[in-house]
């Protein structure tokens, strides 16, 4: 099987001879003259472009700038214009946003529409989040809530209900036992250039086997970093493994206290997970990136990339997570703070992956503090994460974790050593503040300077001391 299959507006399409790494949004427009999915940022952030992806676990909203398409092999694809009826029927959410006067220029329209049925379809009503991936720079965010609010207990329509069932019988993932690969050739170009085969697996068995004989290679889980190589840097990423389809990587399992969570775990699935025992956890999750980049990263991406402000390690790291690496047969673990050696490098040999992450399922006193120009839908200055054992008033164990504040994510050692072993009062707070700058020397960017950062870091310890306190710290929560 050399091709990609899927159903796009109900209808079943078959893509051949076309590159990996196109992109959807560019295919749609380019190629199906499908243009109500817009380009705008071409990087994920402004939801202009944003379709629903239905498979067997369910309808979602994904950014089709950076959705590749390999990813959508066996999957069902609905763009703003798949959401009226075969009668010309309107969606609820159309008929809503015209009600509620919910569109000016037009442009980011499709992207809230087509996020709103998704919503609609899967009784979501915090709104807020869901929409916090759609920019609107003209109409203002009141009547289009509004008109999401309108369209929430409408019945989902019929023809909206097909997709699901129609894909699992009639378009199966694999044509083979074996893990296709995607062998085609670029349209165009002197003679037809061709494109180096992307790998799709099915299990991490095949994975590793394949991974070990392409050490070079790039693997692209959600892509929603690795897009934007394609989209923004215009970079070769041959050979490629696509690893949406090796399902044993997406499982989360509870035993003994912990969770095990495969690397494939999206950050969307992720955030249900911890959301009773870890509710910090879950809250930090819910400011990660978008809905739509959400419900396609995946946490072992987050973790493999190893950017200094990513948002899941310093929260792991304060929970003693262990991290999960495979190389052919061969597995590892390590603590996950000793996997980040240096600025975006590693503790990770060539042919080497990341096949998850065990943690606590519980830690009532872990709290996760991110600090960011815009609450929603952006990249930290810094995020701090506490997890402080006391005991009859005293601070027996702690581990405190920042991202933002050094070329890694990183403990705050010095400081946990200044806490440990003190009375849990708030001079033991003041006393330790000053081993911030032994255990930090941020640097100074476009998001904060160093004073600030080292600063805020200081005041968040400090924030952590009431927070535990009892007194309310959100910023959703403090009234004047």
């Amino acid at each position: 099987m050399t091709g990609i299959a899927f159903l796009l507006n109900g209808t079943p399409v078959r893509v051949e001879g076309d590159t990996p790494t196109r992109t959807l949004l560019d295919w749609l427009r380019e190629v199906r003259g499908l243009s109500g999915t817009k380009e705008g940022c071409n990087e994920g952030d402004c939801g202009a472009c944003t379709v629903m992806v239905t498979d067997a676990t369910g309808s979602r909203a994904l950014n089709a700038c950076i959705l590749f398409l390999p990813q959508l092999h066996g999957k069902a694809v609905r763009t703003v214009e798949g959401l009226s009826g075969p009668g010309g029927e309107m969606h609820p959410v159309q008929e809503a946003m015209i009600t509620h006067h919910g569109s000016q220029c037009g442009f980011c329209t499709p992207g809230f529409v087509v996020s709103m049925a998704v919503a609609q379809m899967n009784g979501r009503q915090d709104h807020d989040d869901v929409l916090a991936g759609n920019l609107c720079r003209c109409t203002g965010y009141a009547p289009i809530i509004r008109a999401a609010e309108a369209a929430a207990s409408a019945p989902v329509p019929d023809w909206m209900q097909n997709d699901r069932s129609f894909i699992l019988a009639q378009i199966p993932k694999s044509d083979a036992t074996t893990p296709p690969p995607v062998s085609l050739d670029a349209p165009g170009g002197s003679g037809g250039t061709h494109v180096p085969p992307a790998f799709r697996p099915t299990n991490s068995d095949d994975l590793a086997d394949w991974y070990l004989a392409h050490p070079d290679a790039t693997l692209i889980a959600g892509a929603t970093d690795v897009g934007l190589w394609v989209t923004k840097q215009l970079r070769d990423l041959a050979p490629i493994a696509f690893l949406n389809g090796v399902t044993d990587l997406q499982q989360i399992e509870r035993q003994g206290g912990l969770l095990h969570v495969g690397a494939g775990v999206t950050i969307a699935t992720l955030r249900e997970a911890v959301r009773d025992g870890l509710p910090s956890f879950a809250e930090l999750l819910r400011r990660y990136a978008s809905e739509q980049v959400r419900n396609a990263a995946t946490i072992g991406g987050n973790i493999a990339n190893g950017s200094p402000i990513g948002d899941g390690p310093p929260a792991l790291i304060a929970l003693g997570a262990t991290l999960h690496l495979r190389r052919g047969d061969e597995m590892r673990s390590l603590p996950l703070e000793s996997f980040f050696l240096d600025y975006r490098k590693q503790d990770r040999r060539p042919g080497e992956f990341v096949a998850g992450i065990s943690f606590p399922e519980k830690a009532p006193a872990l709290r996760c503090y991110k600090l960011s120009k815009r609450f929603d839908q952006d990249i930290s200055a810094l995020c701090g994460c506490f997890n402080l054992t006391v005991d009859q008033d005293r601070i027996t164990a702690a581990r405190i974790a920042f991202g933002g504040m050094a070329g890694i994510p990183k403990r705050a050692t010095h400081v946990e050593q200044a806490l440990t072993g003190q009375p849990w009062t708030e001079a033991t707070i003041a006393k330790a503040l000053p081993a911030f700058a032994q255990d930090f020397t941020p640097l100074s960017d476009m998001r904060a300077s160093a004073a600030y950062r080292l600063e805020a870091a200081a005041n968040l310890l400090r924030r952590y001391f009431h927070d535990l306190n009892g007194t309310p710290v959100s910023v959703l929560e403090v009234a004047p």
